[in-house]
């Protein structure tokens, strides 16, 4: 058997009203994955107006990538860092005090390559309170990182991040427990 992607289909997929994703699409490239420093605030009121809940103090940086507002979940005192993807065609909902840093990915999808016409997979992501997902980290489908976890640079989350526990790798695995002074 091989791949036939001439059978390639997304299924019953939709992102949403086609008029409601071209308008958010062109504020998402025209203002979030723009290079200028549109204040935080403003970009809050947008993602709020096309249905996210963002809460307060809340700072997103340019260049930031986000596919479906209306199904994200931002806490309270989140950093959304430089060249962040939220690829959320699924749900994520990312918890108080997170940080994202720059070239960050969050992918909700992926594909079956176990089936010839490589059909597509979705699951949400939770990120907890406190968690950090370090420079060019990947949180892959399904994942949850538990209470202030930590993905180092350039690892990727395969599976469960247990909480106060630091992760590094691909596939990330525990390397040692997180320890916060006060």
């Amino acid at each position: 058997m091989q791949t036939d992607l001439s059978k390639y289909s997304i299924g019953n997929y939709r992102a949403g009203p086609k008029f409601k994703v071209m308008t958010w699409y062109l504020f998402n490239y025209f203002i979030f994955f723009s290079g200028i420093p549109f204040p935080s605030g403003f970009k809050v009121m947008l993602l709020r107006i096309f249905g996210a809940k963002v809460g307060a103090g809340v700072v997103i940086k340019p260049k930031v990538r986000i596919k479906n507002p209306w199904r994200l979940i931002v806490g309270n005192y989140c950093w959304i860092g430089e060249d962040v993807w939220i690829d959320n065609i699924e749900n994520v909902s990312i918890g108080n005090n997170v940080c994202l840093s720059q070239g960050a990915i969050l992918l909700t999808g992926n594909h079956d390559y176990s089936k010839s016409n490589f059909p597509p997979k979705y699951d949400k992501i939770i990120i907890e309170d406190g968690v950090w997902i370090c420079a060019k980290a990947i949180v892959c489908p399904g994942v949850i990182c538990r209470s202030h976890s930590v993905l180092t640079v350039n690892s990727v989350a395969t599976k469960d991040l247990e909480e106060m526990r630091i992760y590094t790798g691909n596939p990330a695995v525990f390397i040692r427990t997180r320890v916060i002074d006060a």
